[in-house]
């Protein structure tokens, strides 16, 4: 790696998600799904990171990192704790910190469904249900009129591909009902959403903004076939099923089989970004099982991998944001990149990687124009619990403290000069290799 020089063009900042961080909420199904048993360490987001009463404090220490951007996301069963009844002390608390993001200096991107969803929302069969469309548009209106006073840029929808396939193909997620009917199902009823949201937040948002940008977060993966002819008829089958559909639903308005076609979706332009969230390279392998197709999802065996067993590869990032731009001629906002790193081992020098991926796009023409680390804090996993670390601020659950990592402050620095030096690359990215603790760490 050679040192490099990041555009200003592209802002620079973190990402989090309110179940994850917020705790204090019982009104959400993850904290049912929890008490019932299904978190893989026993934990639940109660308590999480306890940013619901520490937002001010959480704020104030992204202002110290220097982040010029923030993606956060409402908890719907916070400001819907029951059916058309909205909490507006909860609304109230939100408007404090998107307004305090502001007078920080902090640029905030709102999410509006992350993955979690009041009770009474699965209890009515969720995605499942046509009445789902109008439900989530009530609770959008209200939340976009709430805020839009400190808000102009909106993610409706964070990665529906993953939510689909963790909660009716895996059964790792709420409310883990398997069966491609049910995936197929959400996807359009989340589809429809979207389209009608994004009219919804423009027409609400241009009272108070000249330019209101809204868009997805999908989550796009780097699949590659092993070789066999079954394993690019599954890559081929995966991109469709998890890629294009969504893609073209929510940015088009076109509806792709095998999902059918609705009156309500007229074909046009339904979002101003492209917002991608990258982690890592998927191998397509054979399988036996017909049930699969005779192919299933897993990692080359010799790649580098994080915590987690993902493969960290750089250069998918590249390859996707290039055919997604050419293919829909959107800016490109990485709305997550992060990796998971308890050590603190390897992140710096993931961090570095897929900059340096960013500045090669923007050299070639390609116009990334945010990017969002995941995250800025340690936080509630999700299926996985409180055990995976992906902060640049670490979390000590126990006494709530927030301690800035050295990848975090790698990070900053790299905020405050746009520049990575070399210096930076030979004590962050040559010296270290994941699953070596260097020697900052440990001391």
């Amino acid at each position: 790696m050679k040192p490099f020089t990041i555009p200003k063009s592209c802002l620079l900042g973190s990402a989090t998600s309110s179940l994850q961080i917020e705790g204090g909420d019982r009104n959400n199904n993850w904290y049912r799904f929890a008490k019932e048993g299904h978190i893989r360490d026993g934990t639940s987001p109660e308590e999480a990171c306890d940013h619901w009463n520490r937002w001010q404090t959480d704020v104030d220490l992204l202002a110290e990192m220097g982040h010029e951007i923030y993606r956060m996301s409402i908890e719907w069963s916070r400001v819907e704790p029951s059916p058309g009844h909205f909490d507006e002390h909860a609304l109230d608390r939100y408007a404090k910190e998107v307004a305090y993001l502001r007078k920080k200096g902090i640029e905030p991107l709102v999410t509006l469904h992350h993955f979690s969803e009041p009770i009474w929302f699965e209890d009515k069969g969720g995605w499942q249900k046509k009445q789902s469309v109008t439900l989530f548009l009530r609770y959008v209106g209200k939340v976009v009129q709430s805020l839009s006073p400190w808000v102009s840029d909106w993610v409706t929808i964070n990665e529906p591909n993953v939510y689909l396939t963790a909660a009716h193909i895996e059964a790792t997620f709420p409310p883990a009902k398997r069966g491609m009917s049910h995936y197929l199902k959400g996807a359009a009823n989340m589809i429809e959403a979207h389209v009608h949201a994004y009219k919804l937040i423009h027409e609400i948002g241009s009272l108070h903004w000249n330019h209101v940008k809204v868009g997805l977060a999908l989550h796009i993966a780097d699949i590659e076939p092993e070789g066999f002819l079954t394993t690019h008829l599954g890559s081929m089958v995966m991109e469709h099923n998890f890629h294009t559909i969504f893609l073209e639903g929510m940015t088009r308005g076109i509806i792709e089989a095998p999902l059918r076609k609705r009156s309500s979706i007229v074909p046009g332009i339904y979002a101003d970004f492209m917002g991608i969230n990258y982690y890592a390279r998927y191998q397509v392998q054979p399988s036996w099982n017909p049930r699969t197709l005779f192919f299933k999802l897993g990692v080359k065996p010799t790649g580098r991998f994080n915590d987690l067993g993902w493969e960290i590869h750089p250069q998918g990032l590249y390859v996707k944001a290039k055919q997604l731009y050419e293919e829909y001629g959107l800016p490109i906002w990485i709305t997550e990149n992060g990796t998971c790193d308890r050590a603190d081992a390897f992140r710096s020098r993931y961090i570095l990687e897929h900059l340096e991926v960013v500045t090669h796009l923007c050299r070639d023409g390609i116009p990334v124009e945010r990017y969002y680390h995941w995250s800025t804090f340690d936080n509630f996993e999700w299926n996985l619990g409180l055990a995976p670390r992906f902060g640049l601020v670490a979390i000590n659950y126990e006494t709530q403290g927030r301690f800035i990592r050295p990848s975090g402050k790698l990070y900053t620095k790299i905020i405050e000069t746009r520049k990575v030096t070399k210096e930076m690359v030979a004590y962050y990215h040559d010296a270290v290799k994941p699953g070596r603790i260097p020697q900052y760490v440990r001391a």
